[in-house]
């Protein structure tokens, strides 16, 4: 069986047809989690799965199986997936590249009338981005039991609503509890960095994933007139943030190799020209692979926050409010994509993810491997990502086999 291909054409047309849903003017996608378009992206995936002779159970947290039967349904089943919620401005493949991947390797077990001792699975897990619900990554947090039922639930956007609301109201407030056996789990996904590309490799075979902390700050100063208030009396909620955010990048770049600072969110109030901003809000995200070092990166942060609120007289909310540890993969699942890599032909190298993913949560609670890609300039949650459909089959393939080595083994 190692000979046997999934069909490139069938992958890519799925992805180009799911990415019509949401697809932006410059060729991208924004498919936030559990808007009408989320459920129109389920929609199409349920469809094709239950053309593939699939049956389909939906979880309390939107989460979406797509089981194939194997000899033993008895036996836990051997999962595979992610997610096809976007960024604002996101692409094509980051998430729905990994959910389409496992689609098409049921599609080749069906076209090749494969038996495999295990059920296999397809699966969507909800809100994987938190670009619209944070934190990230929440609903397989749930299955995982790294987050209640309750919370994953109560999430609640910029505008108030919650995760819960939202499944009700897109039909996807599924009836099956969180959490389930599973044999073993593999992600697909591109690599959403430039190093396959930039050292012409086909396949990354990803051994471990970063550790990541992520920060809500408010400041709050006083709001004044912009004319009449004098620069040695003001209490600039924005001054103190842009010292504080200026700070943040430091910190990325005195914890190298690997450390990444971000801040990517940033609310003024009242946000008026002639008005000294009265309260700020901004989100901090750190990684790096080693926890020392992001423990120490997390120490650094509340000093130098804590500092600068004290010297600008402002008063200041600092929360936690997500800390993922370093991840080291599952040795056997790594080795099932580093065999069938291996087998394939294909040029691979071992690699560590610096992004989050929903395979980071479940390899808490089941063996789980990773295949990366390849993506164009090393370009991901950005309207101009692109990956090579060769590229993309290639790791259709290796996914195919490791899969298929657990669910016979």
């Amino acid at each position: 069986m190692k000979d046997i291909k999934t069909n490139q054409q069938r992958l890519w047309d799925s992805l180009m047809e799911m990415g019509e849903i949401g697809g932006t003017e410059k060729g991208g996608c924004c498919r936030l989690a559990l808007t009408d378009l989320d459920k129109q992206a389920r929609d199409l995936f349920i469809k094709w799965c239950e053309e593939a002779g699939c049956s389909i159970r939906i979880d309390k947290m939107g989460n979406v199986f797509a089981r194939r039967p194997g000899r033993n349904n008895d036996l836990p089943p051997v999962v595979m997936g992610s997610h096809i919620d976007t960024q604002p401005t996101g692409g094509k493949f980051d998430g729905v590249y990994g959910v389409l991947a496992g689609l098409e390797v049921i599609r080749t077990l069906n076209d090749n009338n494969i038996e495999t001792e295990h059920p296999v699975e397809a699966s969507i897990w909800t809100n994987e981005e938190g670009s619209r619900f944070a934190p990230a990554m929440v609903s397989s947090g749930v299955f995982a039991g790294v987050f209640d039922l309750e919370y994953g639930l109560s999430r609640a956007d910029l505008d108030g609503k919650t995760m819960g609301e939202e499944l009700d109201r897109i039909g996807y407030a599924g009836e099956h509890e969180v959490g389930s056996p599973v044999k073993a789990f593999f992600e697909a996904h591109i690599e959403q960095g430039p190093i396959l590309e930039e050292e012409d490799t086909t396949i990354g075979v990803v051994t471990d994933a970063q550790g990541q902390r992520w920060y809500e700050v408010t400041l709050t100063g006083q709001e004044a007139h912009a004319g009449p208030t004098p620069m040695l009396r003001r209490k600039d909620a924005l001054v103190g943030a842009a010292q504080i955010i200026d700070e943040v990048n430091q910190i990325g770049l005195t914890n190298q190799p690997n450390a990444c600072a971000t801040v990517g969110l940033l609310q003024v109030f009242p946000n008026s020209r002639n008005v000294i901003p009265g309260e700020v809000f901004f989100t901090v995200d750190f990684r790096h692979p080693n926890d020392e070092i992001l423990s120490k990166m997390d120490q650094q942060l509340r000093e130098i926050s804590a500092r600068i609120a004290d010297e600008l007289h402002l008063e200041m909310k600092f929360e936690e409010i997500w800390y993922s540890p370093p991840v080291p993969f599952d040795k056997g699942c790594v080795e099932s994509v580093r065999q069938a890599a291996k087998d394939a032909g294909y040029s691979h190298r071992d690699i560590v993810s610096g992004a989050g993913h929903d395979a980071c949560y479940i390899s808490r609670v089941a063996p789980t491997g990773m295949v990366f890609v390849p993506c164009e300039n090393g370009i991901s949650h950005n309207e101009e990502e692109n990956a090579d459909p060769a590229d993309l089959h290639a790791g259709c393939n290796v996914l195919f086999q490791a899969v298929l080595n657990q669910a016979n083994g």
